[in-house]
């Protein structure tokens, strides 16, 4: 008795089409939200999935819901899916992966003849990246009630252009409540994003959780002056007292380990003149860490650090709390599934960690979910160079497979299971 497969030249070809809406001159993508790409892309996801006889649906904040019915309609959907937008220098993998291999499984059920008894379903979450408006995982936000559909329709990206007016523009503002949509059980694959699977040589991870983050938004006031006749005795320099924070922030990091991150990733000074001492500060903070107690050590050492930095230095430093999500562990019984599938495929697998949010954090908040990673180059992501192989997609593709069969309960040839 073998496992039913994908069609993993189909998988690649998909991904391949898919990346040519937003294609760079580096190899990789930029299609970011609710951008004439960003429809675009969307337009040949709806195409494809009508094609592979789907219906659609598309709710208030602009997620797609593609579904192939199952023998009992009135059983809730198995749910697998992620996101089509992209980083500005992103990659071909990143989100559309897992979107791509939902719609796989879909082609390959219908190859093969099977029937589910419970609905399948893929789903486009919107605006993951959080590129063009902030923050991230909005789509699966709302839909987890982590936000409310009227402040991410509110939201203006840098050019002042409002969220739900951009969604109207492209033609993807739905009429379905987002929040009225019940799953019997989400799964999502996805490109690790980092180096360990590659380094162990494994072609599946078997992802357990995500970690935890706080992001925070710094303010440093300090007071401009000329740079010449101003004595260093006597400065206010909102720069230099930044540096000290952002020091700070990769000690943090370190000090917390195992599964610590500490990042500064964007910081802007005024006025930016190479000869008036800077008056003020702005920059952004990233903490993570699998353990929601070292996560608020973490964020409590930040804090008092930023107090103590106001004091010592005649600054004002103002810290704002602009994102938090808890650690999120997935569901035991669904990781299991994963865990099976990659087995009888004969993939090697170990336990991971994911250390970057995706909407299947927000998801589990309705939903049993579970993750499926596979290796990307190099642990390089967010990036144009981002690449990954053919075998090891079609690998993560196979396990889901499994993973949404067994979940769904299936038939072939009116069986439990293939002949």
């Amino acid at each position: 008795m073998s496992a039913p497969t994908v069609n993993s030249d189909r998988l690649w070809q998909s991904l391949m089409e898919m990346a040519q809406h937003g294609a760079t001159p580096k190899g990789g993508v930029c299609r970011l939200a609710l951008t004439d790409i960003d429809k675009a892309g969307r337009d040949l996801f709806v195409e494809w999935c009508r094609d592979a006889g789907m219906s659609i649906r598309v709710d208030q904040v602009g997620n797609i819901f593609a579904r192939r019915p199952g023998r009992d309609p009135n059983a809730d959907p198995v749910v697998t899916g992620s996101h089509l937008d992209s980083q500005p220098t992103g990659g071909k993998f990143d989100g559309v992966y897992g979107v791509l291999a939902g719609l796989e499984v879909v082609r390959s059920l219908n190859d093969q003849g099977i029937e589910t008894d419970a609905p399948i379903e893929v789903a486009v979450w919107t605006n993951e990246e959080g590129s063009r408006f902030s923050p991230a995982m909005m789509g699966s936000g709302v839909y987890g009630g982590a936000f409310t559909l009227e402040e991410i329709l509110d939201k203006r990206d840098i050019d002042g252009k409002r969220f739900g007016d951009e969604l109207q523009r492209i033609g993807y503002a739905g009429n379905d409540d987002p929040s009225d949509h019940a799953m019997k059980a989400y799964f999502e694959a996805h490109i690790e994003q980092g180096p360990i699977l590659e380094a162990a040589g494994l072609p599946v991870g078997v992802v357990t959780g995500a970690q935890g983050q706080r992001w925070h938004e710094i303010t440093v006031t300090g007071m401009e002056a000329h740079a010449g006749p101003t004595p260093m005795a006597i400065r206010k320099d909102a720069l230099v007292a930044a540096s000290k924070i952002i020091q700070r922030v990769n000690e943090i990091g370190h000090e917390h380990q195992p599964g610590a991150c500490a990042t500064v990733g964007f910081i802007q000074s005024k006025p930016n003149s190479r000869n008036v001492i800077p008056g003020e500060v702005f920059l952004t903070t990233d903490l993570r860490h699998p353990d929601d107690r070292e996560l608020s050590k973490m964020d409590a050492a930040l804090k008092a650090f930023c107090a103590q930095v106001a004091a010592e230095s005649d600054v004002a430093v103002d810290v704002v709390d602009f994102w938090y999500f808890a650690p999120t562990p997935f569901d035991e019984k669904l990781v299991t599934l994963v865990r099976q599938g990659a087995e009888l495929h004969g993939y090697q697998t170990q336990p991971i960690v994911s250390g970057a949010g995706h909407d299947a954090v927000y998801v589990a908040r309705r939903a049993p979910t579970a993750m499926i990673f596979t290796p990307c180059e190099d642990g390089i992501s967010h990036n144009e160079v981002e690449n990954a192989t053919p075998e090891d997609l079609a690998a993560g593709c196979n396990v889901l497979y499994h993973a949404m069969l067994e979940s769904a309960g299936w038939r072939r040839g009116g069986h439990n299971q293939p002949d």
